[in-house]
């Protein structure tokens, strides 16, 4: 019992000690978005309250709040640092995810807001992969909702998109899989499955990429059943 208890002190020492990074990579998103705030690292707090919305969050709530918190995160980040396109991505990730729980009109405006700070991001680092692939979501997202042609977003950049930001990192599992989710949704099934393959053949780096590999390989099965 006694050297029970001197295991979970360690453990919690441990944890308590972490930095924000460290903590990201071991999915422990909560406890990295406090040392990040901690730490002053906004950018890290905006990531890590997205990715707990995204992976761990139980219900529609928790994870519109944790959004929240990533878009409040970011745009401190950016008051600190106007030059960090870092910043800008994750403003951009927040309200992407944040018009999934608001209102149709609400919704648009926040399409627009996501277009300016994935624009900005790409303006100071041209070969951001994240903000490649992003931006290729969002002429996907409005296109299929009958909406693009008010904002400019066009089914046909999404392809060249996603394959320049996959030529920049190819081996980013997130990549892979988005791009396959894409494909899925414009009807090429047999192209999404190749990008799976690859998604899945790639080694996890983080607690993240565990996540993201979990989802690959449910798609991939899903469009294997729709194949047979």
């Amino acid at each position: 019992m006694r050297r029970l208890l001197v295991l979970l002190v360690v453990s919690f020492s441990a944890l308590a000690f972490a930095g924000a990074a460290e903590l990201l990579a071991e999915g422990q998103f909560q406890a990295a978005y406090q040392a990040a705030v901690e730490e002053g690292d906004w950018v890290q707090a905006a990531r890590a309250a997205s990715f707990y919305a995204i992976y761990q969050a139980q219900d529609k709530k928790e994870r519109a709040a944790w959004f929240s918190k990533a878009e409040a995160a970011a745009k401190r980040a950016i008051k600190e640092d106007p030059q960090n396109p870092e910043a800008y991505f994750e403003l951009a990730r927040a309200l992407g995810r944040l018009a999934q729980y608001r209102g149709i009109l609400q919704s648009l405006s926040l399409a627009s807001a996501v277009k300016e700070n994935l624009d900005k991001a790409l303006k100071l680092k041209p070969d951001y992969a994240s903000a490649l692939v992003a931006l290729a979501l969002w002429h996907l997202e409005l296109s299929q909702k009958g909406v693009g042609w008010l904002y400019g977003a066009s089914e046909k950049k999404v392809i060249p998109l996603f394959e320049k930001a996959i030529q920049l990192e190819p081996d980013q599992i997130i990549h892979r899989y988005e791009y396959a989710k894409a494909l899925a949704r414009l009807g090429k099934t047999q192209e999404a499955l190749k990008q799976l393959e690859v998604a899945l053949s790639l080694p996890p780096k983080d607690a993240r990429d565990e996540y993201v590999l979990k989802e690959a390989q449910e798609l991939f099965d899903e469009l294997l059943k729709k194949l047979k």
